[in-house]
């Protein structure tokens, strides 16, 4: 990859930056997904014994222009990082902590030649998105008896990735049927 990197050297405030010269590709997995044992599928399993452990996960690709910050004394990468340092630092007090404003940490409460000695030690990465594409394995385009036995399975583990994993499959189930009702009466 790095044979396709390209100085910036000509950015607005003269400071290196580098794109890659072609797209690059990142993958984003939810943090919901679960093995799939084949005695899930209720309706299936005991009627024709055609089926076979999977694996449900949902993705996205994301396909774009990358551009790399890497010179903390450049004000274009200055900027991007402290940007990025702010946003981060707010989500993670207000959604994450349920601070309010007021309670949140705020970059500015730490020393300033800190923060820039910290800075150092990231590599900034900005993705210009040129396409985007999901997908989504939620046991969705099984028949409503196995996607019983399988949101049932989920829920008698007990834990909170196989609750989380029985809600989603029960969404996305729901979904893919009114999609498909919505296709046959766009027939009619």
């Amino acid at each position: 990859m790095m044979e396709h990197l390209r100085s910036q050297a000509g950015n607005a405030d003269g400071g290196p930056t580098q794109t890659l010269s072609r797209d690059v590709s990142v993958l984003f997995n939810s943090p919901v997904q679960h093995y799939l044992p084949a005695d899930f599928f209720a309706e299936t399993k005991p009627s024709t014994h055609k089926i076979v452990p999977t694996w449900n996960y949902a993705a996205v690709q994301v396909y774009g222009k990358a551009t790399i910050y890497f010179d903390t004394k450049a004000p274009s990468t200055d900027a991007f990082l402290s940007k990025q340092i702010s946003d981060l630092s707010a989500f993670g007090e207000k959604q994450l902590m349920g601070r309010t404003d007021d309670e949140a940490w705020k970059v500015s409460e730490a020393p300033e030649r800190y923060i820039d000695a910290m800075k150092k030690a990231i590599i900034g990465i900005e993705i210009e998105v040129s396409s985007m594409k999901g997908k989504w394995k939620m046991s969705q385009e099984t028949s409503v008896g196995d996607r019983t036995g399988i949101t049932e399975g989920f829920k008698a583990l007990g834990t909170e990735v196989a609750t989380e994993m029985a809600q989603m499959v029960e969404e996305r189930g729901t979904i893919y049927a009114k999609k498909k009702q919505e296709r046959k009466e766009r027939k009619v």
